[in-house]
């Protein structure tokens, strides 16, 4: 279904990404610095099981879009490389952007990891990205496009569940500084901004 050289090509992308300091990482790493790790690594918890409702919808919204109308799948292509260009111009755009860790609320871990879910499964850019971002390594040709498309999601959930509860859970020790270091934030960004044009140009010569 897949090959060796392309889910490796695929989990670079998605750990450069998972990366990328944003609400949820900064979320994640601000409880792991005032509410403890337990805490931090509940929220990452949460924020990565979110992923899940994505990449259903995700697997579901792109499987109707290949079988019922070639124009549609188009029409997606298109909107989706643009959203994914507007990504990259967002990212060469700040990437110098200074980020400040706020202070957290105190809250118990259950109530962390039910706020972690329930902000990634309603923001709607993280399930626009998921429409935007799978696809580009789904193989066509294999056939059982749902299926390859899970399979991918479940990978990218346990990336993220990895590196947002590991930054979560040293973030008293090194994930604050990490975040606010210039260097850092620029290399971030700019490897974002190369890797969205990437899969834009991608996702327009995609063919189902």
């Amino acid at each position: 279904m897949f090959s060796i050289s392309g889910l490796l090509l695929f989990m670079g992308a998605a750990i450069v990404l998972i990366l990328i300091p944003g609400p949820d990482l900064i979320f994640a790493v601000t409880q792991g610095i005032t509410n403890g790790r337990k805490a931090g690594v509940y929220t990452a918890a949460g924020l990565a099981l979110g992923n899940t409702v994505h990449t259903l919808a995700a697997a579901l919204g792109l499987s109707i879009l290949v079988q019922t109308s070639p124009m549609l799948f188009t029409v997606f292509k298109i909107a989706g490389a643009l959203y994914l260009f507007h990504l990259a111009y967002k990212s060469l755009k700040n990437r110098k952007a200074g980020l400040t860790v706020p202070e957290g609320e105190k809250r118990n871990e259950r109530a962390l990891l039910r706020k972690g879910l329930l902000m990634n499964v309603l923001n709607p850019k993280v399930a626009i990205f998921f429409l935007t971002f799978l696809p580009q390594f789904v193989n066509y040709d294999a056939g059982l496009v749902p299926l390859q498309m899970i399979v991918l999601g479940l990978i990218f959930i346990v990336l993220t569940a990895v590196i947002f509860g590991a930054l979560a859970f040293f973030a008293g020790v090194f994930s604050a500084k990490l975040l606010q270091k210039p260097r850092v934030q620029e290399g971030a960004n700019l490897a974002a901004g190369v890797i969205y044009v990437g899969l834009g140009m991608k996702l327009l010569t995609t063919s189902p």
